[in-house]
C-alpha cells in the first residue's frame, strides 16, 4: 500500500492549513454554545441547541478536516492531481466556513434567510470540491481499495450533502418533506456512506504506516466499501417505502460494518511494532472504542426503541459519534498530518542542501500529550452531561473550550514553526550558492 505514495505530488502548504486552522475555530464556538444555552440544550436531540452543536461539530469542524485532509491525500495516495489546488482550496473554505455560520444562525434562530443562504453557500462549496475532486480521480482506476473507498466517500458527501440542503430548505418552509424521515437518512449517509468510509479508505494507509502496525487484510479492502454503500442504499430505500423489518436488518448490517472496522482497527493496533503508543494511536484507539460503544447503543436502541427514548441513549449516542469518534480520529490524524507537512515542504524547500528539522520539533509532544489528555476530559464529561445535564453541563462546556483552544495553540505553533524555518531555509539558501555541475 505505500508504495502508492508520491510526496512530489503535494499541494501548496497553503491549501490545507486553512482548513486544519479553522476546525478548532468551530469547536470552540460549540464550546461556546454548550456554554451559553447549559443544561437545556440536553433536553432533546431536537432542542435548536442541540442541532446547531451537532453542525458546528460535523460541518464546521469535522468536514473541515475531512477537505483539508483530502486535497493533500488525493494526489499523494491516489496521484490524483487537483488542478490549481490553491484556488480551489481558497473558493471552498470561503463558501464552506460562513455556510457553515449560517446554518448555525438558521438553526438556533430559525431564520428562513440565513438557512437559504446556508443551503447555497454550503452546496456550492461542496460541488466545486466534488467537481474538482471527481475530475482529479477520473482518470485513476478503481483496482486499489483506498482509491475505491475514496471515490465511494465522495459519493457519500455528496448524497448526504444534498440531502442536507433538501433539509435546510425544508425547514425554510419551502416545501414540505417528512423530515424526522429524511434526518434520519442524512445522518446514517453522513456518519457512515461518507465519514466512516473515508476514514476507513485513509486507515488502509495511515495505521500501517504510521501507527507501525500490519496491513489490513485482504479480505476487508475487498469487501467494505461496496458493501457500505449497498447496505446505506438499501436502507434507505426501505426508510422512504417504510418498510419497517427490512430496514431494522439492514440497519444491524450498517452496524456490524462500523463494528467490524472499529474492532479490526483495534486488533491491529495491538500488532503495532512501537513500544510506546504516542497520542495519535491513543486518539485512534479512543475513536475505535467510542465506535463500538455507539454500535452497541444504536443496536439497543433497535431492540428497545421505547426504553432508548427514556434512557437517554440518543444523546449519549450523539456524544460517542461526534466527540468520542469522528472528532478523536480528526484530532490523531491532524497530529500526524500537520507535521508531516510542516516536515516535507521544509525539506522540498531546501532542495536537498538544507535539511528540514525532525518532525518531532514541529509540535512539542508535552502539548500534544497534554491537549489528549484535555480533549479525554472533556469526552468523560459530556457523557456525564448527556445523563445530567443540570451537574456536568457548564464543567463539560468548559472542557471543551480548554480541549479545543489547545488544539488550536497546537496547530498555530505548528504554522508559525513552518514560517520561522522557511525564512530560515530561503535566508540560507541565498547565502549559500548552489553547487556547480561536474
Amino acid at each position: 500500500m505505500q508504495a502508492l505514495l508520491s510526496f512530489d505530488q503535494a499541494p501548496p502548504i497553503a491549501a490545507p492549513f486553512r482548513f486544519f486552522l479553522t476546525a478548532p475555530v468551530f469547536a470552540l464556538l460549540a464550546g461556546l454554545l454548550l456554554l451559553a444555552s447549559g443544561p437545556q440544550l440536553f433536553a432533546s436531540r431536537w432542542t435548536p441547541a442541540a442541532l446547531a452543536l451537532t453542525h458546528l461539530i460535523t460541518v464546521g469542524f469535522m468536514l473541515q478536516v475531512m477537505l483539508g485532509a483530502l486535497i493533500q491525500i488525493l494526489p499523494v495516495v491516489a496521484g490524483a492531481n487537483i488542478a490549481h489546488p490553491l484556488r480551489v482550496a481558497t473558493l471552498v473554505h470561503a463558501l464552506l466556513a460562513p455556510g457553515a455560520l449560517l446554518l448555525v444562525v438558521g438553526l438556533l434562530t430559525s431564520d428562513p434567510l440565513a438557512l437559504r443562504l446556508a443551503a447555497v453557500a454550503l452546496g456550492l462549496g461542496v460541488t466545486a470540491f466534488l467537481a474538482a475532486a471527481g475530475r482529479a480521480l477520473c482518470g485513476v482506476p478503481s483496482g486499489n481499495a483506498t482509491i475505491l473507498g475514496l471515490k465511494l466517500a465522495l459519493l457519500g458527501l455528496g448524497v448526504t450533502t444534498g440531502l442536507g440542503v433538501v433539509l435546510a430548505l425544508a425547514l425554510d418552509g419551502a416545501f414540505a418533506v417528512p423530515l424526522l424521515q429524511l434526518t434520519t437518512i442524512h445522518l446514517a449517509w453522513g456518519f457512515v456512506g461518507w465519514s466512516t468510509v473515508l476514514l476507513a479508505a485513509v486507515a488502509l494507509v495511515v495505521v500501517p504506516m504510521f501507527q507501525m502496525t500490519p496491513a489490513y487484510p485482504n479480505w476487508f479492502a475487498r469487501f467494505f466499501f461496496w458493501s457500505v454503500l449497498v447496505v446505506v442504499a438499501g436502507w434507505s430505500i426501505a426508510e422512504v417505502l417504510a418498510l419497517r423489518q427490512p430496514a431494522a436488518v439492514l440497519a444491524s448490517g450498517l452496524l456490524l460494518l462500523v463494528t467490524v472496522f472499529a474492532a479490526l482497527t483495534l486488533h491491529l493496533q495491538r500488532h503495532s511494532k512501537r513500544a510506546r503508543f504516542d497520542a495519535t494511536q491513543h486518539y485512534w484507539r479512543l475513536a475505535m472504542c467510542c465506535a463500538l460503544a455507539a454500535c452497541s447503543l444504536s443496536l439497543a436502541s433497535l431492540l428497545l426503541p421505547e426504553a432508548a427514548a427514556s434512557l437517554q441513549l440518543p444523546l449519549l449516542w450523539g456524544v460517542l459519534v461526534l466527540f468520542g469518534s469522528l472528532m478523536s480520529v480528526s484530532s490523531g490524524m491532524l497530529y500526524k498530518i500537520v507535521p508531516f507537512l510542516v516536515w516535507l515542504h521544509l525539506q522540498n524547500a531546501g532542495g536537498g542542501r538544507i535539511l528540514a528539522p525532525n518532525m518531532q520539533q514541529v509540535i512539542a509532544k508535552r502539548q500534544i500529550d497534554g491537549q489528549f489528555y484535555a480533549h479525554l476530559a472533556a469526552l468523560a464529561l459530556l457523557l456525564a452531561a448527556a445523563l445530567q445535564p443540570e451537574w456536568f453541563t457548564y464543567p463539560a462546556a468548559v472542557a471543551l473550550l480548554v480541549a479545543s483552544g489547545w488544539l488550536l495553540r497546537n496547530l498555530l505553533a505548528a504554522t508559525a514553526f513552518y514560517r520561522q524555518h522557511r525564512q530560515r531555509i530561503t535566508s540560507l539558501a541565498r547565502a549559500t550558492p548552489a553547487p556547480r555541475p561536474g
